[in-house]
């Protein structure tokens, strides 16, 4: 009987299990939401929240302790068909999200369901994604200039433009 031993199997070794979650928690912290399925999202949010909570310590102790559960890869991103560094998983993690929740106690993560399904099996998707990461998008698209809005020509003003556009002869 397997009474009161937390996390699911997901039907894989543990060593497979180790590699998902370490796999998952590094894709939420380099882009801050990510498409999975329930049972694989349910497994990770705990594993996030608790390297949440060693990123809001801080200190060499803790910065240690998450590089060896997570490993310290990097996050690279294609431009211009070269691949450019932008830092480490660990680095924005201590860098950026931990200070974010410095005063949340805990819940740094949601699950929401989406209505649609994966292809191959037809299982349900889900977004996990940070709490908070809505308050810096709306404030990264605050900053940009707003246009102002293009105003819908009545029928009678796309006619007068026309003849004016008719050469006179």
């Amino acid at each position: 009987m397997r009474h009161r031993i937390a996390g699911g199997q997901l039907n894989r070794t543990s060593a497979h299990r180790v590699a998902l979650r370490r796999n998952l928690a590094a894709a939420l912290f380099e882009h801050e939401t990510i498409s999975t399925t329930m049972p694989k999202a349910k497994h990770v949010k705990s594993f996030v929240e608790k390297l949440i909570t060693l990123a809001k310590k801080g200190d060499l102790a803790s910065r240690r302790r998450a590089i060896a559960i997570l490993g310290n890869h990097d996050i690279v991103k294609e431009v211009d068909g070269e691949i450019e560094r932008k830092g480490t998983i660990i680095g924005k993690l201590f860098s950026e999200i931990g200070p974010r929740y410095l005063d949340r106690a805990g819940g740094y993560t949601r699950i929401i369901r989406l209505a649609k399904t994966r292809m191959g099996d037809n299982s349900p998707l889900v977004l996990l994604q940070l709490v908070g990461q809505e308050k810096q998008q709306t404030e990264s698209e605050g900053k940009g200039k707003k246009k102002a809005a293009k105003k819908k020509k009545t029928k009678a003003e796309k006619a007068a433009e026309a003849e004016k556009e008719l050469p006179k002869e």
